[in-house]
């Protein structure tokens, strides 16, 4: 991929969790969670409830893409069975507060899930492919009623640290988070990814879902799911250094998640 070819997906405003922290859960959320593990992949521990890797294709909706993919894999989570991929192009053409395919923000994206909340991609397909949202139509394509095909996460909150993003994604699913992208992140193909010392300057800023961490060669690692397509970086996902802030990766979405309502069981 090309610079020229991702900059327009670079669609995400970056904020740092210094300014998110009257968001984030009491610590005694936090208290009682089991050791951490050396690796956790969400996919081998929740079996056939992980939501498959998607494609923004021409439309910076990265913002969009990983927050409904959060929402869809902690529905699943929370009623143990595999559970309808949501919409991002709901988010991308209905929620005002953001600015659909020029970008969005993490707060701001959980902001609409708690809302308002989105309907099924079966409902409202994807259509901003090619860089143009389409008007807010709130008419599902499928012949579903609209209403109630919305899913809505009851809370959202920030997550500020390591060790509580870990512990989030363990107990409860994947979690959205945003970081700076550098020109090397865009031939990125395997391994642990970190930036080359001389890159000062990013790109933009993107949006994507972490769905486990581990080690290798010696570098801790976060797993993550990207929204360019599988066959992009290792089947749609990649390896981002972790413990140390990389990208921004760490402070700068900053790190969100929500809980699910008891009104995702329509759903299912």
């Amino acid at each position: 991929m090309t610079l020229e070819d991702a900059r327009p997906l670079l669609g995400t405003a970056l904020s740092h969790i210094a300014d998110h922290m009257d968001k984030v859960l009491p610590e005694s959320e936090y208290a009682s969670n089991a050791a951490l593990p050396t690796d956790f992949d969400a996919r081998t521990q929740w079996p056939g409830l992980m939501h498959p890797i998607r494609d923004q294709q021409r439309c910076g909706s990265c913002w969009a893409f990983s927050a409904s993919e959060v929402l869809g894999d902690r529905v699943a989570i929370a009623t143990g069975k595999a559970s309808p991929v949501l919409s991002p192009e709901d988010m991308v053409s209905c929620d005002s507060g953001d600015s659909g395919c020029q970008g969005g923000s993490l707060p701001g994206a959980w902001d609409y899930l708690t809302s308002t909340g989105i309907v099924s991609d079966a409902c409202l397909p994807y259509s901003a492919g090619s860089g143009t949202a389409p008007s807010c139509s709130k008419q599902c394509v499928d012949g579903e009623d609209w209403d109630s095909s919305i899913v809505k996460a009851s809370s959202s909150y920030a997550i500020s640290g390591v060790d509580h993003m870990m512990q989030d994604i363990m107990t409860k699913g994947p979690i959205q988070i945003g970081f700076k992208v550098y020109a090397s992140f865009m031939s990125y193909q395997s391994g642990v990814y970190k930036k080359h010392e001389d890159e000062m300057i990013p790109e933009g800023g993107h949006a994507v879902k972490i769905v486990g961490w581990g080690v290798e060669s010696g570098e801790d690692y976060w797993l993550v799911a990207n929204s360019w397509g599988p066959s992009w970086g290792l089947d749609g996902y990649f390896k981002m250094k972790r413990g140390v802030d990389e990208c921004g990766v760490e402070t700068m979405g900053p790190p969100y998640a929500g809980t699910v309502s008891s009104t995702a069981t329509v759903m299912i």
